[in-house]
């Protein structure tokens, strides 16, 4: 792919290859669950706090905590 190409032309690009469109596919299967799981397993519905920054700091921490909970293996054990 040519290097001096727009952003979207060499996705373009990238997207008419076979290698490409697999690894595009990869996006939807990688992250989606994790929102999903915070939101049924532990009930998250919307931010508590204002601003972009606390909602920032929100965000770690609920995440933080979902993921020393797959650590630690049964989340329903541990549930608030």
């Amino acid at each position: 792919i040519p290097v001096d190409l727009l952003l979207p032309d060499r996705m373009k690009r990238k997207l008419r290859t076979q290698k490409g469109r697999a690894k595009y596919a990869l996006r939807k299967q990688t992250v989606e669950p994790v929102f999903g799981q915070i939101k049924e397993a532990r009930g998250f519905r919307r931010f508590l706090l204002r601003g972009l920054d606390l909602v920032r700091g929100e965000w770690v921490l609920l995440c933080l905590t979902h993921n020393i909970l797959k650590l630690f293996g049964n989340k329903k054990k541990l549930a608030w």
